[in-house]
């Protein structure tokens, strides 16, 4: 599982999370990501945004619920044996 560094622009705090599948939606870029490689963990839905200025990419929480509840959707079906609840 890949592990990657967030940085929160508003804090500048730094956050590591395990990318457990990305997909790509009408265009756009999705990574589904955990704080935890054991048990029941939190997940966040990211969509990836503009590239910085570095070329890193940016990514933003999805928090809109039709979009949340599609993209959840998609990665289920992509992860066989996981469950995603909201």
């Amino acid at each position: 599982m890949e592990k990657i560094a967030f940085t929160f622009e508003d804090t500048k705090e730094t956050v590591d999370f395990f990318v457990l599948e990305q997909t790509k939606i009408n265009g756009s870029t999705y990574i589904l990501v955990t704080d935890s490689e054991e048990g029941d963990a939190e997940c966040l839905i990211l969509r990836e945004s503009v590239s910085g200025k570095d070329g890193d990419c940016i990514y933003e929480i999805v928090e809109e619920d039709t979009e949340l509840k599609a993209v959840s959707g998609v990665f289920e079906e992509l992860l066989e044996n996981t469950d995603i609840r909201m």
